[in-house]
């Protein structure tokens, strides 16, 4: 019996072969694309899963409320997680983290490297996360408070195939650090993506208080470094933040403190989740998941609406079959049977096209994806898929075709279109192109956003801007300055202790005549050169810039949000206290953008401070910017002979800050492209049905006059209408979820009507182009032959 089903099955397939090849590569095209992103899902909720009990560990966040306005950051007070694992039951362990510099100069022997991804970690970061030591003292893996631990790849990097353990690297000239311990490289998806540890010591050592500062361990003020903790029970962390709140508040009272608060934000969060827990990249996952689900769903829709439609065309077989006594069991098991040679060579293609694709898929997405055929969320999903598909397509026409009647069937006066089997396949189309034009909208709103971001006015210019770091050249600022303004296409050099497109540093010391006592008031702080404004084109909103005199030491320069935020009416001229230096404001910079676009401006004080320079700016030309390179690194290499000469141009760095927003972006291009072809290969395929079962109609109308287009016209009116009727679908639910979408973008486009418009026109062309060719083909057919067809 079984091999009578095959027999039959693999016949119809070879019989059909234009349905059949529709049927295959368009399931086999979303089981692709749909695995591949269900793949990249998968990755990007699965960060920092790895660790033991990962539920039980969590990352403190600062939260303070100033006039009603909150903000959120996950570094805290340098002495709580000491604290914390002193005074508070619940806290099991507790870890400091602190990001070393963006890179050092690591040597050994006569190997130098510029070395990033470092991190200055406590003991305890061995015993709450999941990096165990292939080498060295699992207990004590720091043998030494002047001792690290690093990665297989950094210990490869620096002493190939050497036993490292016991040999000493100096790190920028500065530190003589010994290797006390090896552990495997760090997966991808951690939160900690670090190829260096060195104990913490040495960031206590460095700031271990000499009358300047405070000790580490004393210094409340002090919001440098990340704190882990490890609970006994997740369920205690909302109690825990407040007693850490309380703890903190008892050591430091103030009016900053008093309105200051901590939060518990869950280590599996911190990937897609913001430090207040509100969304962050979460969002783009959960789109990218309803993506692979509407590809998967268009591609099975695809699949039922032929198989139900062509159903009708095996009428005839069925009942003979009914007659010589096939009850509706065998019937199911003929029609499943079918289904399952479908859906198994199109599950053979999808896995050798992943296969292939997966690399080039990595390289894209900047993953180490591997795909694994028995992985359980991939399981989960086929299962699924196969379960519905082989019950709409297999058991639907079965079912259908065991109701008509014998005798009607063999007379041929069943109907092939119409009925309750035409309205399941219409309703079927029309959920097929809700989901395409939702996705075409989609695309051209993603697209809009980051056409929006690349041309947005950041307040100051971008262009042409060589930047690189000074190090030693500090020192010799002024002649390195000189050096390069001599260079032809050099029209402005200048300098900053911060990037300004990444302002990371914050104080709440400032004071000003008629400040409310009790009010909070924190602010980013930017030492810059004198010329900082004019070089980059900020612009003067009201008074001047620096002076060039000595008074510059305490003239400070605000934003207009700052100004906002104080309550200041004409600023310029009044006193301002910033941390002990009391002074003037002598201007009020217009706002500008010194953090992602997806953040609101804040308040930001300029001030000119040169011992805290830190990257240098040259305004260039295009046509110059090779020879003024090449100056560039000629100073570098006269003052910091040690290290290689690394720079960049502002507006690529801008570019990077939104690379994973772009690469995003074109992924969804490219599915909502492939979703959208898979529609129109079903339509195709229900287009060629509908004019092979109109084909004597056809015939008659063209023997009574009717034109080509009136056969096309025909033969479209009803998909059109559908497609019309999926755009009044589509449109509000597109409209919603765009605008959630929208929401995690501070600075965002406003969804027009055209855009909608354009969605439901473009989607009507291309139903009507894929359409049209069948049509016309079957108008373009000689009559005496269509008049021949039973």
């Amino acid at each position: 019996m079984l091999q009578n089903y095959l027999t039959i099955a693999f016949r119809n397939l070879r019989r059909n072969k234009v349905y059949s090849f529709i049927n295959i590569f368009g399931l086999a095209i979303g089981l692709t694309a749909g695995i591949l992103m269900i793949l990249w899902v998968q990755d990007e909720l699965g960060f920092d899963k790895f660790h033991k009990d990962p539920e039980k560990l969590f990352v403190l966040a600062a939260n303070i409320n100033l006039d009603g306005k909150e903000e959120t950051w996950r570094t805290t007070a340098a002495p709580l997680a000491v604290f914390g694992k002193r005074e508070i039951p619940e806290i099991v362990n507790a870890c400091r983290i602190a990001d070393g510099e963006s890179e050092y100069l690591y040597q050994y022997k006569d190997k130098s490297f510029m070395q990033g991804k470092v991190a200055f970690v406590e003991d305890s970061f061995f015993a709450m996360f999941n990096f165990p030591l292939i080498k060295g003292n699992q207990k004590k893996p720091f043998s030494s408070p002047m001792s690290m631990v690093l990665t297989e790849t950094a210990s490869k990097k620096y002493f190939g195939n050497e036993d490292p353990v016991g040999k000493t690297i100096k790190i920028d000239n500065k530190y003589t650090i010994e290797v006390s311990g090896i552990i495997k490289d760090m997966p991808d998806n951690t939160s900690l993506p670090y190829e260096v540890l060195i104990s913490f010591e040495v960031v206590k050592k460095e700031f271990g208080g000499n009358g300047e500062w405070k000790t580490v361990d004393e210094d409340w003020g002090n919001y440098s470094y990340y704190s882990f903790f490890q609970l006994k029970d997740e369920s205690a962390a909302t109690a825990v933040a407040k007693k850490l709140t309380l703890i903190h508040k008892k050591n430091q009272p103030n009016e900053f403190t008093s309105k200051l608060k901590y939060l518990m934000q869950p280590m599996q969060q911190i990937h897609l989740y913001n430090p207040d827990g509100s969304e962050a990249g979460i969002l783009i996952v959960r789109i990218m998941a309803l993506v692979a689900g509407i590809i998967i769903l268009i591609a099975c829709i695809n699949y039922v609406n032929l198989a139900t439609a062509r159903a009708t065309k095996r009428a005839k077989e069925v009942s003979m079959r009914k007659i010589v006594g096939a009850n509706k069991s065998q019937l199911f098991g003929q029609f499943l049977g079918e289904s399952v040679i479908v859906f198994v060579i199109a599950l053979v293609l999808a896995l050798v096209l992943i296969v292939l694709l997966i690399p080039i898929y990595n390289d894209i997405m900047g993953k180490k994806l591997v795909f694994n055929p028995f992985n359980p969320q991939v399981l989960w999903v086929l299962g699924v898929t196969m379960l519905a598909t082989l019950l709409l397509a297999g058991a639907y026409p079965a079912f259908l075709l065991a109701s008509f009647k014998p005798l009607e069937a063999m007379k041929g006066t069943v109907q092939s279109s119409g009925g309750k089997n035409a309205v399941f396949r219409k309703g079927l189309v029309v959920i097929q192109f809700s989901f395409s034009i939702i996705l075409i909208i989609s695309t051209l709103v993603i697209g809009k956003q980051l056409d929006f971001i690349r041309n947005k006015n950041l307040g100051y210019n971008k262009e042409n801007i060589l930047t690189f770091g000074m190090r030693e050249i500090n020192q010799h600022y002024d002649v390195a300055k000189t050096e390069l303004l001599k260079q032809t296409g050099v029209s402005g050099v200048t300098a900053s202790g911060q990037n300004i497109l990444d302002v990371g540093s914050k104080t709440g010391d400032t004071d000003w005549d008629g400040k409310d006592p009790k009010r909070a008031f924190l602010v980013n702080q930017m030492p810059v050169e004198r010329n900082f404004l004019k070089v980059l084109g900020l612009q003067l909103a009201q008074g001047s810039g620096f002076t060039d005199t000595p008074a510059d030491s305490t003239n400070y320069i605000l934003n207009e949000t700052a100004v906002a935020q104080m309550g200041i009416k004409d600023p310029v001229g009044k006193r301002f206290k910033f941390h002990e230096r009391n002074g003037t404001i002598v201007g009020v910079v217009k706002d500008f953008h010194f953090r992602n676009l997806r953040q609101q401006i804040e308040p930001m004080i300029l001030f000119y401070y040169p011992n805290w320079r830190w990257k240098m700016y040259v305004k260039t030309t295009a046509k110059d910017a090779p020879k003024v390179i090449a100056t560039a690194e000629k100073i570098w290499k006269q003052y910091n002979t040690d290290y290689p000469f690394e720079y960049n141009f502002l507006d690529d760095d801008f570019n990077k800050m939104y690379q994973n927003d772009q690469t995003v972006g074109k992924l969804f291009n490219f599915f909502a492209g492939i979703a959208i072809f898979i529609s129109c290969l079903g339509l195709f395929g229900l287009a060629t049905y509908t004019a092979e079962t109109k084909t004597k109609e056809i015939g008659i109308r063209k023997v009574l006059g009717a034109s080509v287009g009136n056969i096309v016209g025909m033969l479209s009116k009803d998909f059109i209408k559908l497609v019309a009727l999926a755009a009044l679908i589509a449109f509000p639910l597109a409209w919603y979820g765009l605008n959630k979408l929208l929401e995690s973008y501070a600075y965002r486009i406003t969804i027009q009507w055209w855009i909608f418009a354009l969605a439901g026109v473009l989607a009507l062309m291309i139903a009507l182009f894929t359409i049209s060719f069948q049509a016309i083909r079957a108008a373009l057919a000689n009559p005496v032959k269509s008049l021949r067809t039973e």
